[in-house]
């Protein structure tokens, strides 16, 4: 199983006021504020894989909804060819309107926007001459030269129904945010079903659970006997610092949950 360590550069925009609570927390709140700091989770992938050898990067996740797909694809492209094939794309649809209303992008329909942008993406990092024309997007032959030297794998986010659908269909994997163990299992159970359901079944596919209750030895084990493939982590929470910390404090614990778990 591999161990992805998480931080918050993984968001899109961050909101200082917001109509609707957090998804992904059981009182609505969110696990950040207005302070906490937050780095374009591409350039920070870029910048760490200039002075890194074999750690591999991904999102997690990236916001689709709100962003253009080309534009994007040639991001995603740069740094997959700059971290020499060490970036994997970890998406989701995005929940906030405030993101889409401010970038001017329509929150309504997003999920079936953001179907097609997947779609998109795939075909212009594909590689040579390429036109696509859909309900939302619509562009003749063009080429995004270098293309990157492998495929780049897209792992889909979201506990939805609807985003559990995407990753069975059309996803290299899944991942979840803060879920508790026991509804982990019930929900690789239902992505094992979706997968047979669209005939996907055969593809490889990862599954990524951050432990919300699970974790040490014997938790990543249990995560593992579920099916979960990559494990996230944020060491320096697991020893009760916040998520704005100092830096130091976060190096010295990744050096100790290294130390302690991975040898």
């Amino acid at each position: 199983m591999r161990i992805f360590c998480r931080s918050a550069a993984g968001l899109g925009v961050l909101l200082g006021a917001c109509r609707g609570g957090d998804p992904y927390t059981s009182d609505g709140r969110r696990m950040w504020n207005e302070e906490t700091p937050f780095d374009d989770p591409l350039i920070a992938a870029a910048a760490m894989g200039a002075v890194t050898e074999s750690l591999v990067f991904r999102t997690n996740v990236l916001k689709l909804g709100s962003r253009n797909p080309l534009l994007l694809a040639r991001q995603v492209g740069t740094v997959a060819n700059l971290t020499r094939g060490r970036f994997e794309l970890g998406v989701g649809v995005g929940w906030a309107p405030e993101e889409f209303e401010w970038c001017g992008v329509p929150y309504r329909r997003r999920g079936a926007r953001v179907d097609e942008m997947i779609e998109v993406i795939r075909l212009v990092l594909g590689g040579g001459m390429v036109e696509y024309h859909g309900e939302f997007y619509d562009f003749d032959r063009l080429r995004m030269s270098p293309a990157p030297q492998r495929e780049i794998p897209i792992v889909v986010g979201g506990h939805t129904e609807a985003a559990l659908r995407r990753a069975a269909r059309i996803g290299d994997g899944w991942t979840s945010a803060l879920m508790p163990f026991d509804e982990l299992v019930t929900t690789v159970a239902r992505l094992h079903e979706l997968r047979a359901e669209f005939g996907t079944a055969d593809r490889p596919f990862d599954i990524q659970a951050s432990g919300a209750d699970r974790q040490g030895v014997d938790g990543y084990a249990q995560l593992e006997a579920t099916g979960v493939t990559n494990a996230t982590v944020m060491p320096w929470a697991m020893k009760g610092l916040a998520m704005d910390c100092p830096v130091e404090a976060k190096q010295d614990a990744l050096r100790e949950f290294a130390a302690e778990y991975m040898g």
